[in-house]
């Protein structure tokens, strides 16, 4: 699953199966309907948007291909006032068993929970960086993760001894990454306003851009999740009955390396939605993320042996 190369986003569109391939069917002028192959072996999850439907043929098919389907808002990814992505995740095919049952034996025991939730942290830290210095858009315009506030984040992670303390670090550092991206891109009136809409301008951008990467983020942290068979109800960090929780955790290993820049970058430019949606893809193709977020699960395990 994790070497899947395609994600797809859908709207006004009809998603069907003919002569045993799987392809969607779009209007063009003239009332023309033009029809395009979807690679369901080489596809990770398919989001459908608005004005879309998908034949019980083609959700069969894609099921048999492991292919996670979502229905969402239009731009790909709802505001949280919207409606909430829904997964069909196929269950024609079971999941590996050794993943999750290794998942609950660090999941049940505080101490082992507790270690994992600090490698996380660190492994979001390390992912950051080496993202940020490899970041020409970043390097143009001085934006640098001080040694000191790596330091401070590392120390606050290695002294935790609960939960509570690692959240707390967490806040601090997301919170200095908003910082130096704001000095860095001159925007003195920026403030992370998630979920509602904020000021209008550039900063509005920004947050709306935050907004729908996270989303996005969440679709490859759950395609990581299904992929091993771990339930997203055994989170590290996110509260336990928090929907999703787990898949809050696994898609905070990248958000701050490449959905945070990205909105700056893209949102200072004042770009559309879907060129902001189009880079965001390619980036976290190029990257890796569902390799990053899998290899990083499965180094969880061997940490906690």
């Amino acid at each position: 699953m994790s070497k899947r190369a395609n994600v797809f986003y859908l709207e006004h569109a009809r998603v069907m199966v003919k002569d045993d391939r799987v392809i969607y069917l779009t209007e063009f002028k003239g009332g023309v309907d033009r029809a395009f192959n979807i690679p369901d072996r080489n596809t990770a999850f398919l989001l459908l948007g608005k004005g879309t439907s998908i034949t019980d043929g083609a959700a069969r098919k894609l099921a048999e291909s492991g292919v996670i389907i979502g229905f969402c808002g239009s731009g790909g990814s709802p505001l949280l006032s919207a409606v909430d992505v829904v997964f069909l995740p196929p269950q024609s095919e079971y999941r590996p068993t050794e993943y999750m049952q290794n998942w609950m034996g660090i999941w049940t025991d505080d101490a082992k929970r507790l270690d994992a939730a600090k490698f996380f942290l660190n492994r979001r830290l390390d992912i950051t960086l080496d993202a940020w210095d490899c970041d020409p858009e970043l390097r143009k315009v001085g934006a640098q993760i001080s040694d000191v506030l790596e330091r401070d984040f590392r120390s606050k992670i290695k002294r935790a001894t609960d939960t509570g303390q690692l959240l707390s670090a967490e806040g601090t550092w997301a919170k200095e990454l908003y910082a130096t991206l704001a000095r860095a891109f001159k925007l003195d009136d920026f403030a992370r306003e998630e979920g509602r809409k904020s000021r209008d301008g550039v900063p509005a951008i920004i947050n709306s851009f935050l907004d729908h990467g996270n989303y996005i983020a969440y679709g490859y942290a759950a395609v990581a999740l299904y992929a091993l068979g771990i339930s997203f109800a055994m989170p590290l960090l996110h509260g336990k009955t928090r929907r999703g929780a787990l898949v809050f955790d696994v898609a905070d290993l990248v958000k701050d390396a490449t959905v945070m820049p990205l909105a700056f970058s893209m949102g200072t430019q004042r770009a559309k939605d879907q060129d902001f949606r189009n880079a965001l893809t390619e980036s976290m193709q190029k990257a890796g993320v569902v390799d990053t977020m899998i290899e990083t699960i499965k180094q969880t395990f061997e940490k906690a042996r």
